[in-house]
C-alpha cells in the first residue's frame, strides 16, 4: 500500500499547490488550458489503447461493463460523492467537476492498474513512484482550473488501487501478461473518453464503463474454468 499511499499525497499536494493560482488565471486562459489537457488525456489514452490485442474482447468489455455501470449507476455515486464534498466546504464551488474528473483521470489508466498490480504481487512500487510524480504534475495543473476538488480525489485514487492491490495475490495466478494488457487497452480507451469530455465534444458517462476495466480478467478466469472440465 505504500506507493499508493505515496500516489494519494502527491495528488493532495499538488492539488492544493494548483488550486492557489485558480482565481489569478483569467476564465479565458483557463477554458483554453482545459482543452490543452483534454488532447494531452486524449493522446494518453491511444497510447495505452494501442496495446490491445483481441478486438472482440476490447467490444465485449466495453459493453458488458458499460452496462453494468449503467445498471449500478457508478458515475451519479461519484457525482454524488463530489456534491457532497461541495456541501461540506461551502466556500468553494465546483467542487464537485473537480473532484469527478481528476478522479477518472488519475484511476482509469495502465499505470493505475499495473502500478497496484506490480505492488500486491511483488511489493514493488516503481510504477505507482514514477505515476505519483505524474500525478503530481497533473494535479498542480488540473486544480489550478478546477480548483481544490482535484485534492479530493486522493481518496479515489487511494480506495481504487488498494483494493486492486489487497486483492492482486488472490488473482495472481490470472493475472498473466494478455490479461493485464488487455485491462490496460481498454482503460486507454475510457481515457481518450474522458478527453472527449473534457473538449466538450460529446458528453460521455466514462465512470459508468470502469467495470469494463475488469472483463478482461473475469474472461480469462471463466476461460480457466470451462477448460478445467473439458
Amino acid at each position: 500500500m505504500l506507493g499508493t499511499i505515496i500516489n494519494s499525497l502527491s495528488i493532495i499536494i499538488g492539488g492544493f499547490i494548483g488550486s492557489s493560482f485558480k482565481n489569478k488565471i483569467s476564465d479565458t486562459y483557463t477554458e483554453t488550458i482545459m482543452k490543452g489537457l483534454g488532447l494531452c488525456v486524449i493522446l494518453i489514452g491511444l497510447k495505452g489503447a494501442l496495446q490491445v490485442n483481441n478486438i472482440l474482447l476490447l467490444i465485449i468489455s466495453l459493453t458488458v461493463g458499460t452496462l453494468i455501470g449503467e445498471i449500478i449507476r457508478i458515475e451519479k455515486g461519484i457525482e454524488n460523492i463530489g456534491a457532497l464534498l461541495e456541501s461540506k466546504v461551502s466556500s468553494q464551488s465546483g467542487i464537485a467537476n473537480g473532484f469527478v474528473t481528476a478522479s477518472l483521470v488519475f484511476c482509469v489508466g495502465a499505470m493505475s492498474i499495473m502500478g497496484s498490480l506490480e505492488s500486491g504481487l511483488s511489493k514493488n512500487y516503481s510504477i505507482l513512484y514514477a505515476k505519483s510524480l505524474l500525478d503530481g504534475i497533473f494535479a498542480i495543473i488540473f486544480s489550478s482550473t478546477l480548483g481544490v476538488g482535484v485534492c479530493f480525489s486522493a481518496i479515489s485514487v487511494f480506495i481504487y488501487q488498494g483494493i486492486i492491490t489487497l486483492t492482486a495475490s488472490l488473482m495472481k495466478q490470472f493475472l498473466i501478461t494478455s490479461v493485464v494488457n488487455e485491462m490496460s487497452a481498454v482503460g486507454g480507451l475510457l481515457i481518450v473518453a474522458i478527453g472527449a469530455n473534457m473538449l466538450d465534444i460529446k458528453r460521455i458517462k466514462v465512470g459508468n464503463m470502469l467495470p469494463a476495466i475488469f472483463i478482461p480478467l473475469l474472461y480469462y478466469i471463466f476461460k480457466c474454468i470451462i477448460s478445467n472440465f473439458t
